[in-house]
């Protein structure tokens, strides 16, 4: 280590060093004339030390937050504590231009201020000293570092949404794979069962004739029972006839005959109905009719509906329309079931309104009921997928969600109008031709 022999040299060197540094050095008495300032802070102002050396700080600087200044000044004067501040707390004192942008164009250098004491020979403080520190760079790099973040963030909510609806079209497409595979399972059922009511539908006619004949025969027969003098034939004949209830069979079997016919055309219209809803087929676009199949579906449902409410039809003429029946017929039960999940059964029997019309070049479907109705927020979350204000383990909240999609995908809207109390009604709107799917 050197040392220096001279106060003289001491002086001189440390006037230097507080010339060199790549600090701002500036020293004010309690009035705040200005006792020192270095080359940083004449470079950085525009003001040299031959301006500034016994002028006013604030006179000389009218932007400075005085009130701060002066009090932060005063504690220092006071106490003899150093002070200071942090650019994240307050960015600046002094406003000295920088070629460092922060947010583009010509920004304000950033700063760290601490204010120091200098006493006299006696202990009073006379001057405080304020050392200026350049904290651009740190700056610059902490909003960098600030941006990136703010960037990963956006990232990450934009990853964690895509999984939503990644998830929510995974579960869509299972929906749509169940439902394609229970269309298969009806299509194949009602094939399977087409073949036995076939033969019992042919062996039921050939009994309806044979029980024709014999009744025929029996009839044939009555008017010869006065002929017959043998009283003991005559007597185990009335015994037979009255054991066997004769009269009331001759009446009997014919209406047991045709209400198991009744019960056969009823059978052969529900396999009907499963093979129409199921589609299994129909891959392709078709030309399809609405009416029938709304009345499919209701068919396939009836059970869901018939022990809780009444439905009144009011159907309109309608062309048939270009679609993917199937599709729609999923579009119709969820509909359906929803309204007949939505009746208050404290009431009794509630009723279902299955309307259609036409107009233009669009026909429309409406699924009505006079159950309890739905909240704003329900009404609003309807069709997001996963909502549902069924209790844990009675739904996905998927239907609403999967039969939204549909009808998009059939260039058509569904709307929804409803109050607490006072039901829901479904209208879905579709084209008659994709080519002309234009909005109505």
């Amino acid at each position: 280590m050197t040392s220096l022999s001279h106060p003289g040299e001491s002086c001189a060197l440390l006037g230097s060093l507080v010339e060199r540094i790549d600090v701002g050095i500036f020293a004010v008495d309690r009035t705040g004339t200005v006792a020192l300032w270095n080359r940083f802070m004449a470079v950085h102002s525009g003001k040299s030390s031959s301006e500034m050396l016994g002028q006013n700080l604030f006179a000389m600087f009218p932007e400075l937050p005085r009130p701060w200044l002066e009090k932060k000044l005063e504690s220092v004067f006071v106490l003899g504590n150093n002070a200071f501040t942090l650019w994240e707390l307050r960015p600046y004192l002094f406003r000295f231009p920088h070629n460092r942008p922060i947010t583009g164009g010509l920004d304000t250098m950033r700063q760290n201020v601490t204010f120091l004491p200098l006493r006299t020979p006696g202990g009073e403080v006379s001057l405080v000293c304020g050392t200026v520190f350049d904290y651009t760079e740190t700056a610059l790099a902490q909003h960098s570092l600030h941006d990136a973040i703010a960037a990963l963030n956006k990232e990450k909510d934009a990853q964690a949404q895509l999984i939503v609806k990644l998830e929510a079209a995974q579960n869509q497409l299972l929906q749509s794979e169940k439902m394609a595979s229970i269309g298969q399972l009806a299509a194949g059922v009602a094939h399977e069962i087409n073949n036995p009511i076939g033969f019992v539908n042919s062996n039921l006619q050939t009994l309806k004739k044979y029980c024709e004949q014999m009744l025929q025969l029996i009839s044939t027969y009555e008017p010869t029972e006065a002929q017959i003098t043998d009283s003991g034939l005559l007597s185990r004949i009335s015994n037979l006839k009255q054991a066997l209830d004769i009269e009331f069979l001759q009446e009997d079997l014919p209406a047991l005959i045709k209400e198991s016919e009744e019960g056969l055309v009823r059978i052969k219209k529900i396999v009907e109905d499963l093979k129409d809803f199921s589609h299994v087929n129909e891959s392709e676009w078709q030309y399809a009719d609405i009416n029938a199949g709304l009345d499919s579906t209701l068919n396939v449902v009836w059970n869901e509906v018939k022990y809780k409410a009444t439905v009144d039809k009011h159907y309109g003429e309608l062309p048939a329309i270009e679609c993917l029946a199937a599709q729609l017929n999923q579009v119709f039960m969820n509909l359906i079931v929803n309204a007949v999940q939505a009746l208050d059964e404290s009431k009794g029997m509630g009723t279902i309104t299955l309307s259609t019309g036409h107009q233009d070049e669009w026909v429309w479907v409406e699924v009505r009921d006079n159950g309890r109705g739905m909240s704003d927020e329900t009404r609003r979350r309807v069709f997001e997928p996963f909502f549902t204000t069924k209790p844990v383990g009675k739904g996905t909240g998927l239907g609403m969600s999967v039969s939204y999609n549909i009808v998009q995908k059939h260039h058509g809207r569904i709307e929804l109008t409803t109050a607490p109390d006072e039901g829901s009604c479904f209208r879905v709107w579709v084209p008659v031709k994709q080519a002309q799917a234009a909005a109505p």
